[in-house]
């Protein structure tokens, strides 16, 4: 597994389901584009799983 997971929105969240919407958001994502870079945990995986269709994540290693 990676260190560090750089996930950027690619689709919009219009008329998707509240569910994934919510995802977005506690993901610090909200407009196509943004990008940002989470530590790779069970959970943030967990999380990306569920909006899969409209994200893109590449794995980074930490610069330590």
């Amino acid at each position: 597994m990676a260190d560090m997971l750089k996930i950027t929105q690619v689709r919009s969240i219009i008329e998707q389901l509240e569910a994934a919407k919510r995802t977005i958001k506690a993901l610090g994502l909200g407009r196509p584009n943004y990008v940002v870079v989470k530590k790779d945990t069970p959970q943030i995986r967990g999380m990306i799983r569920k909006v899969r269709h409209l994200v893109k994540v590449e794995e980074v290693k930490s610069q330590d």
